[in-house]
């Protein structure tokens, strides 16, 4: 009887009747500490919605992304947030790690009121700060948009300024970067301080023919690891999708999250809100691989080798088949 009942539900009823309940099972989450995933793992942790599914949540902080790498590959955690690219070249090199969708949450270009910048084309002659490096995927997909749409590579008409993204905000808000293409957060920090978005990467990847519920990060874990915990990787799942559903609706949960958030003000921390809503993906499921798929062309035509390793296209299974909502 039991074993053909959800875990929660037995949980459940296990409590109810008065019996022992099984132990929860752990799941090791690596979380860069200035990422806003925190967010959503915070509310987690709030709201119990992982022990309804069975789960003891550990929380590893980790100080930067190539930290969440080395703990992933040393087996120091068992799930961390990344992008889909990452697993897809790491699938071609022989390291099988899979992928769910966490956020479609995705950046823009911001300019100053002051700067003259309305156009993508007012650009041009100016110093853009962008996020990351000369393969920074927003970049790299802005050049291509540029060239479908002014006829010309953006990179030869501006002078970019590469850089970490709250660096390039500081530089932004000093006056000293007339514009940056930065993430999300950093973005609507700077819309919150009236800068004014001139493009952003849903028009961007529109413009390119792109799907538009395109993943951006999502939970990242090997594939072995997720075939022998199956029922429980779900169980995590199940808790995320209920604990975004909570930040889509429900304005008291943040409340509970302002000290995470930084906000300077109230304008500012309304913008964040605003913002992380507009990325909760309204479904998991195969359109996730399908869109992904898409745009690995022409991130693959921009960025090369260099970006992509030697995969031509999105490597199979990438998208882990395991869960959808």
């Amino acid at each position: 009887m039991w074993q053909i009942l959800p875990r929660a539900l037995l949980l459940a009823l296990l409590c109810t009747l008065g019996l022992p309940a099984q132990a929860l099972e752990k799941i090791r989450v690596g979380v860069q500490q200035s990422g806003t995933v925190q967010w959503e793992l915070q509310t987690l942790v709030d709201r119990g919605l992982a022990e309804r599914e069975g789960i003891e949540l550990e929380l590893v902080p980790l100080a930067t992304k190539d930290a969440t790498h080395i703990a992933l590959q040393g087996g120091a955690v068992d799930v961390v947030v990344d992008d889909w690219l990452w697993v897809s070249r790491a699938r071609d090199e022989g390291r099988k790690y899979a992928f769910v969708t966490h956020s479609l949450a995705a950046g823009a270009l911001y300019a100053r009121a002051d700067s003259g910048i309305g156009t993508l084309a007012d650009l041009a002659g100016k110093k853009l700060g962008v996020a990351g490096g000369p393969l920074d995927k927003s970049w790299l997909l802005l050049r291509a948009y540029a060239r479908k749409t002014l006829g010309y590579d953006l990179a030869e008409r501006v002078e970019p300024q590469f850089g970490a993204p709250p660096l390039l905000n500081q530089l932004a808000l000093g006056g000293e970067l007339p514009a940056a293409l930065n993430y999300w957060n950093y973005g609507a920090r700077l819309e919150a301080a009236g800068f004014r978005p001139v493009v952003s990467m849903r028009e961007v990847l529109a413009g390119l023919g792109a799907p538009p519920q395109l993943p951006v990060i999502g939970w990242v874990f090997a594939e072995d690891w997720a075939d022998s915990h199956a029922e429980a990787l779900r169980g995590f799942l199940r808790a995320s999708r209920a604990a975004k559903t909570l930040l889509a609706g429900d304005d008291g949960v943040w409340q509970a999250l302002r000290p995470l958030l930084k906000a300077r003000d109230e304008a500012e921390f309304g913008v964040l809100q605003r913002a992380y809503r507009a990325g909760i993906p309204a479904h998991v499921g195969p359109q996730d691989a399908e869109a992904a798929a898409a745009v690995y062309q022409v991130l693959a035509s921009e960025g090369g080798t260099a970006l992509v390793g030697k995969g031509r296209a999105l490597a199979a299974g990438t998208f882990w088949d395991g869960y959808r909502d």
